[in-house]
């Protein structure tokens, strides 16, 4: 079985992850408070926790582009396109499985386009994990085939 990933879905979930990036300052700002919140840290602290946020924006971003500009690589049954698949694909079920553990014991404000946002991100999240998860799925029946 020869199937392949439409591009349209690669183009799709790599510009999410490129979004995600570049929402995500307006997020932990408007919707979290989150830099007040960090405030209250040790000035230590603050950096650790401001250094994994850049980590987690830069993080989207590369896999964004990735996804968009080497999306033939990654369809390529190497050993290199495996580890990179399997990679993006941990991190966005990660994100889902953490998304779904833990972020309902929060409250998001109940202002209406934080609602749509949250419904619209999940949405986003969730294309991720499917798109690489399938990917994967297909380089594995593919290896043991």
């Amino acid at each position: 079985m020869n199937f392949q990933i439409p591009d349209g879905l690669w183009i799709a979930a790599g510009t999410g992850q490129i979004f995600t990036a570049m929402i995500y300052p307006y997020i932990r700002h408007q919707v979290f408070d989150w830099y007040n919140d960090v405030k209250q840290l040790k000035p230590l602290n603050q950096e650790i926790a401001k250094t994994y946020g850049r980590y987690i924006q830069g993080l989207n971003f590369s896999f964004g582009i990735i996804t968009i500009f080497l999306r033939e690589d990654l369809q390529q049954n190497t050993r290199l396109a495996f580890a990179v698949t399997a990679l993006i694909a941990a991190y966005w079920v990660g994100k889902v499985a953490t998304q779904i553990a833990y972020y309902p014991m929060y409250e998001i404000p109940q202002k209406i386009h934080f609602k749509i946002g949250s419904y619209f991100m999940n949405a986003l999240f969730l294309l991720f994990a499917s798109v690489f998860t399938g990917l994967l799925v297909l380089k594995l029946n593919t290896l043991l085939s």
